[in-house]
């Protein structure tokens, strides 16, 4: 965990919105010698958990299967096929190549792949509720098209898919990873929970702030990282050190969405223009430029107590979150928050040093962590 004094006034970035955030150290020699097709990777992932999970998805009773449909992109609003954007599909991704770590085809990860998506997805359905997201991947949310009632309930029925697609495998490598996938929907789920309350504080320290992001965004990616290598046999060793840089790719991801939440393209990101100043969000840039201290990091302190006690904040002008966002950049929020994700990409990346597998695998992996810190959605 870092010092809340690391916090401190940094040169602000000159990265304008929508640009690239942020830039990565040097990759491993294993990266650096082995081409890896990024696209390709997650492509792969998709490929193969999409038939299992579009079969589980059948599994639910009406209306629930088509509400689902719609949030996964298959449908549209009016039940029309579609080709929706189903998100980065990181997930799936890391599940499938871990079973490779032992040596496995990727194939034996497909269960993990699923029930990891299912998980992540349950969790979408009730966020976007709970934070009033109206908008998620370019089409409007389950909520605002179906009802609360539904988002609900399809989110539970995720969740409960998620353990069966596991168990039902029958094998003690199928238990040891539904233990893991609990574990981390419980921190998942705390994370949601401190991220709701810290909305309602003047302040929250930078400790805090990483601790919810590191449950609400690392447990699950680390459970991602290690699943599909669980089911594949690897000893808990190998899953704990894998679940290590899933743990921090997850908050290196998770800084760079909290650039995006208030930086970010909304052609790119699918969300509104400054959605997460909006929501009053104590995400990172947030938080460190409140912590560093000075003018500007006094004047944002003032704006975002006043903001708290106003029920008109969703009212604001695009001028004033502009200023807002101009003040956690000018007290050094953006540029530490950039800072910390190439520090927990790193850390990310010499964690895979303690687990021995094949170079190709270890350049597949460096390389879904550099794709985690550059994009723009």
């Amino acid at each position: 965990m870092i010092d809340q004094r690391a916090a401190g006034p940094r040169t602000p970035g000159t990265a304008t919105r929508g640009e690239t955030v942020p830039t990565v150290p040097p990759a491993s020699k294993a990266a650096r010698e082995t081409a890896v097709d990024v696209t390709a990777l997650l492509e792969r992932g998709r490929t193969l958990a999409t038939p299992v999970l579009r079969a589980a998805i059948d599994r639910l009773a009406p209306p629930m299967d088509t509400v689902a449909a719609y949030h996964f992109g298959w449908i549209d609003a009016a039940g029309n096929p579609a080709d929706g954007d189903g998100g980065k599909a990181v997930r799936p991704a890391l599940a499938v190549l871990s079973a490779e770590v032992t040596g496995r085809a990727p194939e034996v990860g497909i269960p993990g792949a699923v029930a990891v998506e299912l998980v992540h997805n349950f969790s979408l359905l009730h966020d976007d509720l709970m934070d009033g997201d109206e908008q998620r991947r370019h089409r409007d949310t389950v909520w605002k098209v179906h009802g609360p009632a539904q988002a609900i309930l399809v989110g539970d029925a995720l969740f409960a898919l998620a353990n069966e697609i596991l168990l039902e495998l029958g094998t003690v490598e199928a238990g040891r990873a539904t233990r893991r996938l609990t574990t981390a929907t419980r921190a998942l789920i705390d994370g949601q929970a401190q991220d709701i309350s810290y909305e309602h504080r003047d302040r929250v320290s930078v400790e805090e702030c990483l601790e919810m992001e590191g449950n609400k965004t690392g447990a699950l990616l680390a459970c991602a990282s290690s699943i599909g290598a669980v089911l594949g046999g690897a000893d808990d060793r190998t899953a704990d050190t894998l679940e290590k840089y899933g743990y921090h790719l997850g908050l290196a991801f998770q800084a760079v969405d909290d650039l995006l939440g208030i930086w970010g393209d909304p052609e790119a990101t699918g969300k509104q223009t400054w959605s997460d100043l909006r929501q009053r969000k104590k995400s990172l840039p947030v938080v460190a430029a409140l912590a560093a201290g000075g003018s500007a990091s006094e004047r944002l302190g003032e704006l975002l107590a006043a903001d708290a006690k106003s029920s008109d904040v969703a009212n604001f002008s695009e001028e004033e979150f502009a200023a807002r966002a101009a003040l956690i950049e000018e007290a050094g929020g953006r540029e530490w928050t950039a800072e910390e994700a190439r520090r927990q990409h790193t850390i990310a990346i010499e964690a895979l040093d303690a687990v021995d597998m094949p170079d190709r695998v270890r350049a597949q992996f460096t390389a879904l962590a550099d794709f985690v810190v550059v994009r723009k959605r």
